[in-house]
């Protein structure tokens, strides 16, 4: 990892900083995100340094954004920008992350979860779940949410289909959104996955995200 204030510093830091607006956030959360995501690579790469938060069982937070207006949503798997597990990876026991979130907007009328990889030519969705009831607050590492309505995602396959990145890529980044709705999709059966997702991202009040790397 380099120092903090070296060139090879500042040029990861600016690197990060445009994937994360790139991702949606603003420059300034996007600045105060790749920072903190530094922060803690520097804190893993010298034991000495780890506070409790860092070893804490459900990871670093991947909401971002200011405390009360973006849903916090973390995995007890891994941590915001890290390595996701093998057995999430489609070729290994293909099982979706456990994740956590804290409260939606109290107008919340269904949320939405998301998962595309974002370093393929074309966002690539690997999950997509709507109609989650906004009282729901978790999911376990394989289970699925019950009445809520799994789109075929682009292996075409209506389920979690985990990261399949081409062999001597550079990890590939696997973006966990969860979004609040200010009201029902009601989509016909059949629409297509992205058009879901453009709906979905039309209409949100509030998103929670999480970042997962995977190569492979």
């Amino acid at each position: 990892m380099p120092t903090p204030g070296s060139h090879d510093y500042d040029v990861q830091r600016s690197r990060l900083r445009s994937r994360l607006h790139d991702e949606g956030l603003s420059e300034e959360e996007a600045d105060a995100r790749a920072a903190d995501a530094l922060r803690r690579q520097v804190t893993a790469d010298n034991p000495a340094a780890r506070s409790d938060r860092a070893a804490g069982p459900l990871g670093e937070t991947g909401g971002g954004g200011h405390p009360g207006t973006t849903i916090d949503l973390r995995s007890p798997a891994f941590s915001d920008h890290t390595l996701l597990p093998n057995r999430c990876a489609r070729d290994d026991a293909n099982v979706s992350p456990a994740l956590v979130w804290s409260a939606p907007p109290a107008n919340t009328a269904e949320l939405v979860l998301l998962c595309e990889d974002r370093d393929t030519p074309r966002r690539f969705i690997h999950w997509l779940v709507t109609g989650i009831d906004p009282e729901t607050r978790s999911i376990d590492e394989g289970d699925k949410i019950a009445e809520a309505t799994v789109w075929p995602n682009d292996f075409g396959d209506a389920r979690y289909d985990g990261p399949q990145p081409p062999i001597g890529d550079e990890p590939h980044r696997y973006v966990f959104r969860l979004y609040a709705l200010d009201r029902p999709l009601a989509l016909a059966p059949g629409t297509p996955s992205h058009t879901v997702r453009e709906a979905v991202e039309d209409r949100h009040l509030d998103v929670g995200t999480l970042v997962g790397l995977f190569g492979r």
